[in-house]
């Protein structure tokens, strides 16, 4: 048996009930997101099979791990939190906390040896800085690290990673569905399972395609978008990015240029 990738997007957060509340810092889950946790809980039916939890350091993201994959937790298995998971945008709801105060609300529940001091910067230049090609390498390193992961963990590997409605569509090169106004395809809580096209380490890209059983239960049997169709939304979403970013850019601008006034 291949090594399974189970992706999933956050639950609910207080982000996500307005544009508004978009400006709040690192939000936490909102009532419905931790009922849509309990909900993922028991349906999900491959608690005794998942050999690691990974998820953006983002507060939503632990916490949806956590309660989502808590059989799994409560076996001893820590959640890895991986920075280049983190979501794509530079909201201050997608930028994260400080390592210290992730370390003082998640204890020993969450492995933070990857979160360094900086991994929440997302000022122009810096890693996290959501250029679309950037976005791209990140993806594929994030793919990478899981497929090393994986390969160490064995042929039964089944990995689970708690993401971001934004990354999601950069890590699975699968952009069917996406609506633009809102950034994703993925609603809250829904799960995905993929396998590496090629498990062997060889493909430079750690490329992922979604097994037949996680499409039939989504998309029962719909035709999966073109080469052509793909590239013509992601051409959109990287569009959208770029104006996103040309709008951060002026304003950062007019503020220097306000200071210098």
């Amino acid at each position: 048996m291949a090594p399974i990738i189970h992706l999933v997007r956050h639950a609910q957060g207080y982000h996500n009930l307005s544009v508004e509340n978009q400006q709040l810092p690192d939000p936490d889950l909102t009532p419905l997101g931790i009922k849509q946790c309990a909900e993922l809980r028991k349906k999900f039916d491959a608690h005794d099979k998942v050999t690691h939890l990974v998820a953006s350091p983002i507060r939503r993201t632990l916490w949806t791990c956590l309660r989502s994959f808590e059989p799994v937790v409560k076996s001893g298995k820590k959640v890895i939190a991986l920075p280049d998971a983190q979501e794509i945008s530079t909201f201050p709801s997608d930028i994260g906390s400080e390592p210290e105060k992730l370390q003082e609300e998640f204890g020993d529940q969450v492995d933070l040896s990857l979160v360094k001091k900086g991994w929440n910067d997302k000022s122009m230049g810096s890693r996290y800085y959501p250029a679309p090609a950037d976005l791209e390498v990140r993806a594929r390193d994030v793919r990478i690290w899981l497929r090393d992961l994986a390969n160490k963990a064995g042929e039964d590997a089944q990995i689970v990673v708690v993401t971001h409605g934004g990354i999601l569509h950069f890590l699975t090169r699968d952009w069917d569905g996406v609506k633009l106004e809102k950034g994703t395809g993925w609603e809250n809580t829904e799960l995905r399972s993929y396998e590496f096209e090629d498990p062997s380490g060889r493909d430079p890209e750690a490329s992922l395609k979604e097994t037949q059983k996680s499409w039939r239960r989504r998309r029962g049997s719909a035709i999966p978008l073109t080469e052509t169709e793909q590239l013509q939304i992601r051409h959109a979403f990287r569009a959208l990015l770029d104006e996103m970013n040309q709008a951060d850019e002026e304003r950062a601008a007019k503020s220097e240029q306000a200071v210098s006034d």
